[in-house]
């Protein structure tokens, strides 16, 4: 399983220069299984979404579903949604050739900078299998929580797509690596690089594996894609030898308060 990590810059508020950028660099590395955009790919981390929001099957996921059988691989990323149900919502999807759409509402929204009074949080956790190997899907501020991502033996790969700013980049690192040790998972972060109005971002893309070592990492403040080959028997080997989940800790998610 091959997972491409796409570290690029983010037009504010412009999908469509956006879709084009993305749709060169998918285009540009062939080969991989899945291909992970940022968070918010199409418009950087925007708290308009009554400017920037799409139909769910608006354009962005069109072009994810093209460029999916067009790859034959699934495209991962997050879009500022008009939810069908009501309300907005930070929507990360994973899209696969066949065209089957799994997506996942952002659980933790930032009250930081005040995405909770623009997008309506998630309540379920979300995970998909694809070509063998299940896939933990998370949003940026997602990483701050252990406890929703505590891998119940149910998944094999957490992905964290994020804008994360470089003056808290040490905790995306560090916080990382520990969702890796923990959950004796493969971790995948994508970060962003660049600048919108609010921030600066420095990128910090990462691949670590289920030991916690750094695999790969994109050179920061570049565009850059790196590829992590994920080796489930090794993994599924070192889960056998050193069975860490079977003695954690048992409990239930009932709500978020």
């Amino acid at each position: 399983m091959k997972i491409a990590l796409i570290q690029m810059d983010l037009g504010w508020c412009d999908p469509a220069a956006n879709l084009s950028r993305a749709e060169d660099v998918v285009t540009s590395n062939p080969g991989a299984d899945v291909y992970v955009l940022p968070e918010m790919f199409t418009t950087g981390f925007c708290m308009e979404p009554e400017r920037i929001a799409e139909p769910m099957e608006g354009p962005a996921l069109q072009w994810m579903r093209r460029m999916a059988s067009q790859a034959d691989a699934a495209i991962v990323g997050s879009v500022a949604t008009i939810a069908p149900e009501g309300g907005y919502k930070n929507r990360m999807y994973f899209v696969e050739p066949c065209g089957r759409v799994t997506h996942y509402d952002k659980r933790h929204l930032f009250s930081y900078s005040g995405e909770d009074k623009h997008y309506e949080a998630g309540e379920k956790r979300v995970i998909v299998e694809f070509r063998g190997v299940r896939f933990l899907l998370q949003v940026c501020y997602d990483l701050r929580f252990p406890v929703f991502a505590r891998n119940c033996d149910d998944y094999d790969v957490a992905i964290y797509v994020a804008n994360w700013p470089d003056k808290r980049r040490m905790a995306w690192d560090a916080l990382l690596r520990a969702r890796a040790i923990e959950n004796q998972a493969v971790v995948i972060g994508v970060n962003r690089v660049g600048t919108d109005p609010m921030c600066i971002y420095d990128g910090g893309t990462t691949a670590i594996d289920f030991f916690g070592f750094v695999a790969a990492r994109c050179d920061d403040h570049a565009e850059q894609v790196i590829t992590y080959e994920v080796k489930m028997d090794e993994l599924r080997h070192y889960r056998d030898k050193f069975p860490s989940l079977a003695d954690s800790d048992r409990f239930e998610i009932v709500g978020r308060h």
